[in-house]
């Protein structure tokens, strides 16, 4: 029987979190030059991921 121990994975999701605040000005990301965004995975066998994007605003 093998054991799939996460917890690795939970604490460095704990600490660097599990969400993410964009800005968009006129269409486009508004971030600095020296901006990313990144993806970690923690697991050493990650499957596959859903991409959720929320867009709340005004349009003027």
């Amino acid at each position: 029987m093998t054991r799939n121990n996460d917890l690795p994975a939970h604490l460095k999701a704990s600490i660097l979190g599990a969400s993410l605040n964009i800005p968009v000005s006129d269409g486009r990301l508004n971030m600095g030059i020296w901006q990313g965004i990144y993806l970690c995975e923690h697991r050493n066998h990650g499957g596959n991921r859903t991409l959720v994007v929320t867009l709340q605003g005004d349009v003027y």
